[in-house]
């Protein structure tokens, strides 16, 4: 064991879009605060930023029918969906500040103009459709959003969907042609190169195997080097945001608000389409309604995205079971992730969703076959020769005790868990995660270093003139930040792939089923 302390202002574990964000909001904010970030794999957005492990690409609510409920009344809640779209165009003001300043470039290598667009059979589901649409419609978030059921308009929106289609169920959807798709892993690697220009040390192959408090009050991290030598480094803030790793460390910690948390590891598999001539007939990403039973990430949804500068088309989630909480993880991290302080509600949970364990362990069973039938409800002529099986990333849904759904709670979504006195902070959970990324760091900020927010709220407006406005309520500041963003992101453009037909080079790990 190394005997050498390292003493830093802020340490950042995980190299992923979370820890990218934080460390370029800081190094605005704060430019001669000392970062280091460690990660265990080779390099930046390995694991759940990936664009291959990623299945949130730019989610705004646009096309996402979870995010929009029907009340008891035959109504429809339209909240979680203004407030995910309000938190994803922090992210597009943000990201339009570092490509004028000149701090990352060529944004058309991670985010692209695409219509965002959400599908449904049946007369009930139509109807649910149409109600959503009247609803959120009347929102300037969603301007522009157009609504159909007649098949020969959709044959001009998704000839690839509506092409063979011979059910007479009546169909409908809906289509808004401001979304966008967001390559996360491209963006991760441009935040961490521009990090390490402004001398913050990214330590790749370090493992953090331990976190405890000092006596002063600052963290001592445990980290295995890649010679694997332990090395001590102590931070005045640390933050977690390793992705599915994070709940074993925040629970080292010892902090009286890891209690009573655990971990639900979902995994999930994907479609890719190998045949540039069927990849070329679809341009849109277009969702569906969830299986009775499912879970929300796990929505079926035919994308288009761009990866490696080349158009490819992504079908799925298949959702599955591994007691993984990383891709790159350990067999035995679910069992490990059990504590004296969270049994009772890890064991609660598992009472709660047999039904839902049962659904992911049928869904890991599917043959190849049996995943290109479900594929042939959205592209009816799909041919089993033309897709191909990539494993996605693992997610890691926390369970908690909550007031309204009462011990053992799996909860779907981003959750951020800080200690009292701000020195510590962890990023649990899930969906939207990256695609409000910007807004979760803002929030991370605003708990850990109250005393700094008013010096610092000057700057923040200048990255992200919205901050402290709510979008909903000034309406006025919405087409301003949608043509200001867009024109920065290169979003009105007719972008054409300079090389279409050069094939990624992003290895994918293939499933042998």
């Amino acid at each position: 064991m190394s005997n050498r302390d390292t003493r830093t202002d802020v340490i950042l574990i995980g190299a992923g879009i979370m820890s990218a964000t934080l460390g370029t909001l800081l190094k605005e904010l704060v430019p001669d605060w000392n970062i280091t970030v460690f990660e265990k794999l080779e390099w930046a957005g390995e694991e759940s930023s990936n664009e291959w492990n990623n299945a949130g690409t730019g989610h705004s609510a646009l096309c996402e029918l979870n995010y929009t409920v029907e009340k008891p009344d035959g109504s429809i809640d339209i909240s979680k969906a203004i407030n995910i779209n309000e938190q994803f165009q922090v992210s597009r003001q943000f990201w339009s500040y570092l490509v004028n300043s000149n701090l990352i470039s060529n944004p058309h290598d991670f985010i692209m103009p695409l219509p965002h667009m959400s599908l449904v059979q049946g007369e009930k589901n139509v109807e649910f459709l149409k109600k959503r649409f009247e609803a959120l419609s009347n929102n300037p978030l969603f301007q522009g959003m157009e609504f159909s059921d007649d098949p020969e308009t959709l044959k001009e929106w998704i000839p690839l969907i509506m092409d063979g289609r011979t059910s007479k169920e009546p169909i409908a959807a809906t289509k808004i042609d401001t979304g966008t798709d967001v390559n996360f892993g491209a963006l991760t690697r441009m935040l961490f190169d521009h990090l390490e220009s402004k001398n913050v040390h990214i330590k790749f192959k370090h493992k953090v195997n331990d976190i405890k408090r000092t006596a002063d009050g600052a963290w001592e991290l445990k980290v295995r080097n890649d010679r694997g030598i332990v090395e001590r480094h102590t931070a005045k803030f640390v933050f977690i945001g390793a992705g599915g790793g994070s709940l074993h460390l925040l629970q080292k910690t010892g902090i009286p608000e890891s209690k009573h948390i655990g971990g639900f590891p979902v995994s999930g598999l994907f479609l890719v389409c190998n045949n540039q001539e069927v990849v070329e007939q679809h341009h849109a990403k277009v969702y569906g309604k969830a299986a009775v039973g499912a879970p929300p990430m796990s929505v079926p949804h035919l994308d288009t995205r761009y990866i490696d500068n080349k158009k490819s088309l992504l079908f799925g989630p298949f959702a599955g079971f591994s007691p993984k909480f990383l891709k790159t993880g350990s067999n035995m991290d679910l069992i490990a992730s059990v504590k004296p302080n969270n049994v009772f509600t890890m064991l609660a949970a598992g009472a709660k969703n047999i039904p839902l364990t049962k659904y992911l362990v049928q869904q890991l069973m599917l043959s190849k076959e049996q995943r290109i039938e479900e594929l042939r409800e959205f592209v009816p002529n799909a041919k089993i020769e033309d897709w191909d099986i990539v494993v996605a990333g693992q997610r890691v849904q926390v369970i908690k005790d909550t007031e309204a759904g009462g011990k053992g709670t799996l909860q779907f979504g981003t959750e951020v868990i800080t200690g009292a006195n701000g020195t510590i902070a962890a990023l649990l959970g899930a969906s939207p995660g990256a695609s409000t990324a910007v807004q979760v760091m803002l929030d991370v900020i605003n708990k850990c270093f109250p005393q700094h927010m008013k010096e610092w709220e000057p700057k923040i407006k200048e990255m992200i003139p919205s901050y402290g406005l709510s979008l909903r309520e000034h309406p006025e500041l919405i087409e301003e930040i949608h043509t200001s963003t867009a024109q920065a992101l290169g979003l009105n453009e007719n972008v054409q792939l300079q090389d279409s037909n050069k094939s990624g080079n992003v290895e994918r790990d293939t499933a042998t089923v």
